[in-house]
Formats: structure tokens, sequence, C-alpha cells
């Protein structure tokens, strides 16, 4: 295996970079003038409350997310500290083998177990306390 492709134990890629966005058309329209990116996968998510598109880079992905109900976690994290980055996405090959790595070693799980993501995929997310202040979803493909 080359450097180049060396991955870190249970990580195998970053899948996404999660931008929290008011206004989802909008964003669209700003990665499309400034980058000429174009959405490569949308999705309603009813579980969670939000839209997302997905911006292909590289094999990985800027996921543009916005709330579809005011109760939802992008609504909630807009309105406490406004649009921005919101969370990054870790693609593991076996979620619920990196999610009991990770309580082992001393995360806190707000998924108890994986679940249904978007785009098919299986996901669990990891709280920013004890993960140094970064919010992780853990991405099986």
């Amino acid at each position: 295996m080359s450097e180049t492709d060396a991955t870190s134990g249970l990580l195998t890629e970053i899948d996404h970079v999660a931008i929290a966005v008011k206004d989802l058309d909008a964003a669209i329209e700003y990665y499309n003038k400034a980058f000429g990116a174009t959405v490569a996968h949308r999705e309603i998510v009813e579980s969670d409350g939000v839209e997302e598109a997905l911006v292909k880079v590289a094999d990985s992905y800027i996921q543009l997310t916005a709330a579809t109900r005011p109760d939802s976690p992008i609504a909630k994290a807009i309105e406490k500290r406004g649009e921005g980055l919101h969370h990054i996405g870790y693609r593991v090959d076996d979620c619920q083998a990196a999610l009991d790595a990770m309580i082992a070693a001393g995360a806190t799980p707000i998924d108890k177990a994986p679940r249904p993501g978007s785009r098919g995929t299986t996901v669990a997310f990891i709280h920013p306390k004890g993960s140094f202040g970064t919010l992780i979803e853990l991405v099986q493909e």
C-alpha cells in the first residue's frame, strides 16, 4: 500500500464536511458560481428534519444542509451559532465497530446504535463532548 492509499485504522476516508445553511438553494447557487460545483445528490431526510445537497469533491462531499422543521438539529444549531460548519462525516467500513471503538475510547454517542442515513448509508453520530468539540458522523456506505 502506498502512502497516499494509507488509512488511519477504522477511518477509511472523509465522507463529508457538513455546512448548516438557512437557504439551501442560495447555498447551492453560491457553490455553483464560486466553484462551478454541481449537486451530485439531493435528499430530504425526514427523520433528521433536514434537506441536504451533496457537492462532490474527489471521493468526498461538501454537504450543504438546511432544516425542514424548526425542531431539527440543524435549525437549533443555526439558531445557536449561525450558519457554518456543522459536523464532519468519517467514512468507515463497519459503523457498529467504529461506534464501539469510539465509545470504548471515551466518546459520548448521540446514536446508541447505527441507523439509516442518506444515500442508503448507515450512520451514527458522536457528541462533541469527548470528541474535542467536533460533532462526528460515522458513515458506512
